[in-house]
């Protein structure tokens, strides 16, 4: 497996193939997911929640994942790193210049930023400065007060309307990648007519470019119930690798995710 750039996502959505990505948080785990083909890591916010125990992921800081980053980095994965900003660590220009360095200078290929069109500004700064992004729509975990918890977006016709809009709008603003999460299929179909960047889904069907999931849920040991979303590819396999490459595989044969793995409007 070469090194995955975003060249290599990007011709995925042009030939209309399918890409894994998952979330890992240090060395080991990447580097097993690296060996096992997956072509992307997150190093997600997530972590606040998977790793710091946290109700959300609010409390996690720049510098937390500065530090993941770095310590994924470290296992020299062929897999491209992705990496979060956090919480309000973009609420100003110089704060988004600050983060989106210390991100890339600890081996970050990409930002992921939560919003919608209030994006445009930070991701015409990125561009000028040679950073990519990947914008997430949708379920995006950092509003989840303003939501009143984990809920499906995009179900009402204006909700869904509003996001086909954003993501249009985003993908013509250059965004390099668009993130959906937890939205109904017929929400994610019309979002691949307007766009034509690599989309990568977490609970939003299998028309996206890719799927992504947290490591932890695709090995089992979230606790609680696991999201509708979720499938435990480790009560399948033998071994965590087994279990990412199994994962992988079924992304790009398309057996996942599958119609109970899907929200209907």
């Amino acid at each position: 497996m070469s090194q995955v750039t975003l060249t290599d996502l990007q011709k995925h959505r042009e030939n209309n193939t399918k890409f894994s990505m998952v979330t890992a948080y240090d060395a080991c785990f990447s580097s097993l997911a690296s060996n096992a083909g997956i072509d992307s890591i997150l190093v997600g916010d997530s972590l606040g929640m998977v790793l710091q125990g946290h109700s959300n992921t609010l409390p996690v800081t720049i510098q937390d994942i500065a530090y993941h980053t770095a310590c994924v980095v470290a296992a020299a994965p062929k897999s491209m790193i992705i990496s979060d900003m956090p919480f309000m660590a973009a609420a100003t220009m110089q704060e988004a210049t600050i983060a989106a360095r210390a991100l890339s200078q600890a081996g970050a290929q990409m930002i992921k930023i939560e919003g919608g069109k209030n994006l445009l500004d930070l991701i015409k700064l990125y561009q000028d400065h040679g950073v990519a992004t990947c914008c997430h729509l949708g379920l995006t975990p950092q509003f989840v007060h303003r939501f009143g918890g984990y809920k499906v977006q995009g179900k009402t016709q204006e909700a869904a309307d509003r996001l086909v809009e954003t993501a249009e709008i985003l993908n013509k603003a250059g965004s390099d990648v668009i993130l959906l999460e937890c939205v109904p299929n017929s929400v994610t179909e019309r979002i691949m007519k307007v766009t034509n960047i690599p989309v990568v889904g977490i609970g939003a069907g299998p028309l996206c470019t890719g799927q992504v999931l947290v490591m932890h849920d695709l090995l089992g040991i979230t606790p609680g119930n696991p999201a509708r979303f979720v499938r435990n590819f480790m009560a399948e396999n033998k071994s965590i690798q087994e279990a990412f490459r199994a994962y992988d595989r079924a992304i790009k044969d398309g057996s996942f995710p599958a119609m109970e793995h899907c929200f209907a409007d």
